[in-house]
């Protein structure tokens, strides 16, 4: 019976939720794919061919049970698809909406590689949580038993509270420090709404509070606490700060007027769609409405302006990317939807220059073409002499990548080793920093990074951690 339930790849065709109009779409900042019903959230998951060898599972982050939740959402039994799925993922509402699955499991799946069109496992996995709330079936974290060891979590994103999750349900105590006056990091500030709504982090956030997680907001370690106090009100101590340094022009007027980070102005337009007074926004710097905007950069971060930019009200919206398309490290369905909202993409191009009297208003853009691959494999972008020229613009958002912090120098922290990248150095399965007790996960050990990547990191940190305090694993630094 099961069977009859599954394998219909071949007679039923890949389907994505349906995408509001890019007209409706690009006036608010609500999420632009409609809820898939529950009839056709069944039809596709039985298109997964329940394969021997699950590609999509092996090439997830977090190997999640794919082909299980498919099969159980087919057959109807979404309570236990929910189960099987919360199982490996602390935030699977949020892979399935913000995910690269293009990247992932759906570009790894095997029905895709025979030509039927990939299983829409992202947006199955986001309607199996969406329904398990709706029915109340997420309840807060209640560990059988209480233990006394405390770990202080150092950042609230998606690294510093899957960790947090997974150490509450072995009964430990915990508390996280975040600069930010809500928790989520990146996920409430540094992504739009149109991809992720705010109160889906804000009740994520509040579940773990339920579940017995404290929270200390508005602070900054180094200036507001300092590590070492940290360090010495808990038994071990978790960095998961994420990476905020914007990488920056090396060009004339770089910091005019009018030119701003990607990061404050994704902050500020998160912020007004919570309903804060933003000054910076208020006063027309971070707001794009009625402006001709130029976006520097090609990955998701970049997306996430062009696209807000739209919304805003921008007369016009443009990226320079100095690669190609095939080239552009951010997400091709975003390039998409980011197409049809109106935004204009000029390949091969780079700023030169910015032309400023007072504030900015007008990129010199040079134009690249592709020549010999650097180490990376890919073709590195050569200058194409005599064919700049000016491009008006009274705003430019620099969305060029993200740098770790100096935390040693910030936090005066004696001993916490850095790579000559200034991330900090971690063992690759314990995560345990070259200081005994403490750990470190996500963007601040990888780089600029995926959020399923740091939920991984979080989990497996819990684990070592969990380790440690109860005395089943010695430290390697011992």
């Amino acid at each position: 019976m099961a069977t009859q339930k599954m394998l219909k790849f071949v007679s039923t065709p890949r389907e994505m939720p349906e995408k509001r109009s890019a007209q409706e779409r690009s006036e608010d900042f609500n999420e632009i794919y409609r809820e898939f019903a529950e009839q056709k959230a069944a039809e596709q998951a039985g298109r997964c061919s329940q394969c021997g060898v699950p590609y999509c599972q092996t090439h997830c982050p977090l190997h999640n049970n794919i082909p299980d939740w498919l099969r159980l959402t087919a057959e109807g039994r979404l309570e236990e698809a929910y189960r099987v799925s919360q199982s490996t993922n602390t935030f699977p509402e949020i892979c399935g909406r913000i995910c690269p699955q293009d990247r992932l499991c759906e570009g790894n799946c095997v029905i895709e590689q025979s030509g039927h069109g990939t299983v829409t496992i992202g947006a199955v996995e986001k309607y199996i949580t969406d329904t398990a709330w709706e029915n109340g079936w997420v309840q807060p974290t209640a560990p059988k038993q209480e233990r006394a060891e405390s770990i202080g979590i150092i950042g609230a994103g998606p690294g510093g509270q899957a960790a947090a999750d997974s150490l509450r349900r072995m009964g430990f105590q915990v508390t996280i420090y975040d600069r930010y006056d809500r928790p989520g990091g990146l996920l409430t500030y540094g992504i739009p709404g149109f991809k992720l709504e705010k109160d889906i982090v804000m009740r994520r956030s509040k579940l773990l509070e339920d579940g017995g997680v404290e929270y200390v907001l508005n602070c900054n370690v180094g200036e507001d606490i300092s590590f070492d106090a940290i360090r010495g009100k808990h038994d071990a101590v978790l960095i998961a700060t994420g990476v905020y340094k914007t990488r920056d022009l090396d060009i004339d007027n770089a910091d005019a007027g009018g030119v701003v980070r990607a990061i404050d102005y994704l902050t500020a337009s998160n912020k007004v769609d919570f309903g804060d007074d933003v000054p910076d926004f208020n006063d027309g710097e971070l707001n794009a409405k009625g402006k001709r905007v130029v976006v520097i950069g090609g990955g998701d971060t970049a997306m996430d302006c062009v696209r807000t930019a739209i919304r805003q009200g921008a007369q016009s919206v443009k990226c320079l990317y100095r690669r190609d398309r095939a080239n552009m490290p951010g997400s091709q369905r975003e390039v998409q939807n980011a197409e049809e909202e109106g935004v204009e993409f000029v390949w091969l191009s780079a700023p030169g220059a910015f032309a400023a009297q007072g504030t900015v208003d007008t990129v010199r853009v040079r134009k690249m073409r592709l020549g010999a691959p650097d180490v990376s494999g890919r073709q590195s972008p050569e200058l194409i002499e005599g064919a700049d020229y000016d491009e008006p613009a009274e705003l430019v958002i620099k969305a060029l990548g993200f740098e770790p912090e100096d935390l040693p120098r910030l936090w005066g922290v004696e001993g916490l080793e850095v790579t000559r990248w200034g991330t900090i150095k971690a063992e690759f399965q314990t995560h345990q920093t070259s200081i005994p007790g403490v750990y470190a996960v996500g963007d601040i050990v990888r780089g600029a990074s995926l959020v399923v990547w740091a939920i991984r990191d979080g989990r497996e940190a819990a684990e070592a951690i969990a380790d440690f305090l109860t005395g089943e694993a010695r430290v390697a630094a011992e």
